[in-house]
């Protein structure tokens, strides 16, 4: 066997994507306009910042950036708010279980400013959190992708030593098959998510291989085995 784990990111791969609209999700957490605006932009310049710099950014932070706070009943609304677009593809637990039983490890490493909790939250209620081996979220690191420190923090997470025996599966160009191929891993294309252009950089690098669903991974996992 020529291959240990593979990891996947979460937004857009193993969740549906979602075109949504951040301001609305503000507006009910605040219930203000003005307050919702700023929080909005805030966010955007925190993500602009992650995708530039490499660096992480949390919920805090944007709340901070904005100039404002917020209560607990408030960040239970915002999360509360995600809840509707976050639901697990329905080809998950199935993948997983393929790869366990293949002997391969299953990890998780995400761009995200949602602290560790309630990603594992989510995984709980969709009843695939203990599928998975081992996870890392950018808001707990130093780093975001596709940082080379982001995909080692992965690594180390489901016990891999040798990068060229990890896949990493994603939906996007730059952060998951650029930053998956600079660190010596494989990369999977999964190109089903509407990505705006603003978030796009136009560098991108070539994948091992591109699935259009979910449930052609194993093909082309067992073709590397």
């Amino acid at each position: 066997m020529n291959l240990d784990a593979v990891i996947f990111d979460w937004g857009g791969t193993l969740t549906p994507w979602h075109t949504v609209d951040h301001l609305d999700c503000w507006l009910s957490v605040t219930g203000d306009p003005a307050r919702a605006r700023a929080l909005s932009a805030a966010e955007e310049r925190v993500w602009i910042a992650m995708r530039d710099e490499h660096r992480s950014g949390t919920v805090d932070q944007i709340v901070r950036e904005a100039g404002l706070s917020l209560t607990e009943a408030q960040r239970r609304e915002y999360y509360r708010w995600w809840d509707a677009h976050s639901y697990t593809d329905p080809a998950v637990p199935e993948l997983f279980s393929a790869l366990h039983a293949r002997g391969l490890k299953v990890g998780i490493l995400s761009n995200t400013v949602w602290p560790a909790l309630e990603h594992q939250r989510i995984f709980a209620r969709d009843e695939i959190h203990h599928l998975i081996d081992g996870e890392v979220y950018s808001s707990e690191i130093e780093w975001t992708k596709p940082h080379p420190e982001a995909f080692q923090a992965a690594l180390d997470a489901v016990g891999v030593t040798d990068p060229s025996r990890a896949v990493y599966v994603g939906d996007r160009l730059f952060e998951d098959v650029f930053g998956a191929n600079q660190a010596g891993m494989r990369s999977v294309f999964i190109p089903h998510s509407d990505i705006p252009a603003h978030q796009q950089t136009g560098v991108e690098d070539t994948p091992d291989a591109v699935v259009h669903e979910l449930g052609e991974l194993v093909a082309v996992i067992d073709s590397w085995l």
